[in-house]
């Protein structure tokens, strides 16, 4: 059917896991179980055939290197499960800085000088590149970096995937969403969601209480990590849209109003690219008596979510294919924190499935 081919802006340790995931499952079979994938075939689309046209970054120890080599350049410490990935071919882009770099993270992302180097012309490298979309995986906290690359996604006419708490593909007022669907483009967002995530674990835990008749009284999550990850979201103020994200995800589950706490909680380097979390809840049950949860979830963080998009780009690329555009809403439901229509995962994955058959247009 062709190949999936796919642009990235941010070449950090998620894109290492992306990159890793579609040469481990190079040999994967519709007919066989694979761990990681929730679909092998997906409508005619394998892992094998996700193909990287180009990557924009502001790691001056990146650019100028295959994306093949970059992706194992410093700060990334991504788990090395595929460390044979062959050359791309695709060397490395200097990308916009705009708010993709906070100031306390120049020196941790080894962030270009821009007197030095000038940064490319997004819409013409992803035309040049004849990407079929546009994956978005910068830093929490760049909102207008977000948008400068969504915007230069529609002016190249590819599709978006925005893998980040920016609400830009679920929010049907934004500007950009509505161009995304005025254009006939395909989208989907925003926030993605782990293949077994604190946020996924925790929204599937609310939703067994509240359909097993317990009330929670309150609940929290706390999340500790060492990738750059972590380090840059120790600034509050980088940190708003992705309380919000991760807090709805989990609270949209029951009819009432829930307490809530949710979020990182630190930044412990030695952890690495090791995120663990922790989740409290209380309830009400029979007789108005307490039944407490309390859990712990360790997680190799960045190839959490590399079956996930691998998904995501796929369905981006059949409605391409269909010429279905706007936000994807059964592939983004399932698969991100934020999307426009928070439902049951279970009904979400079912939605997918239709999707795929052609039994759902979006």
């Amino acid at each position: 059917m062709g190949d999936v081919r796919i642009a990235i802006a941010g070449l950090g340790n998620c894109a290492s896991a992306l990159i890793q995931g579609t040469h481990y499952y190079r040999n994967a079979r519709a007919d066989e179980e694979v761990p990681g994938l929730m679909h092998v075939d997906f409508g005619g689309y394998f892992p094998k055939d996700l193909k990287f046209v180009a990557a924009f970054e502001a790691n001056r120890k990146k650019i100028g290197l295959d994306i093949a080599e970059a992706m194992w350049a410093e700060p990334n410490c991504c788990a090395a499960f595929a460390p044979d990935v062959p050359k791309t071919g695709v060397k490395v882009l200097p990308g916009p800085i705009s708010d993709g770099v906070a100031p306390h993270m120049r020196e941790s992302f080894f962030t270009y000088d821009e007197k030095e180097i000038e940064a490319v012309d997004i819409v013409e490298e992803l035309k040049k590149s004849k990407a079929d979309m546009l994956v978005s995986y910068l830093p929490v906290g760049s909102a207008e970096g977000s948008r400068i690359y969504a915007k230069a996604a529609l002016e190249a006419g590819v599709g978006y995937i925005n893998a980040i708490p920016e609400f830009i593909v679920s929010d049907p007022k934004s500007p950009i969403a509505q161009a995304f669907e005025k254009k006939g483009i395909p989208c989907a967002g925003d926030d993605i969601k782990s293949q077994l995530g604190a946020t996924i674990l925790h929204r599937v835990l609310a939703q067994l209480f509240d359909k097993r008749g317990l009330i929670l009284e309150n609940t929290y999550q706390l999340n500790i990590g060492g990738n750059t990850d972590f380090e840059n979201m120790q600034v509050e103020n980088r940190l708003s849209s992705k309380r919000i994200s991760k807090t709805e995800a989990v609270t949209s589950c029951v009819n009432y109003e829930l307490p809530t706490k949710i979020g990182p909680s630190d930044y412990v380097p030695f952890l690495q690219d090791n995120k663990v979390c922790y989740i409290t809840m209380r309830s009400r049950a029979f007789g108005d008596l307490p039944i407490d949860l309390e859990l712990k979830l360790s997680v190799q963080d960045s190839p959490n979510s590399g079956g996930v998009i691998i998904d995501v780009a796929r369905a981006v690329k059949i409605a391409l294919d269909r010429g279905i555009g706007g936000e994807l809403s059964s592939i983004s439901s399932y698969s991100f924190k934020h999307p426009r229509y928070q439902i049951d995962d279970f009904e979400a994955r079912k939605r997918v499935d239709e999707f795929i058959d052609g039994k759902r247009e979006r």
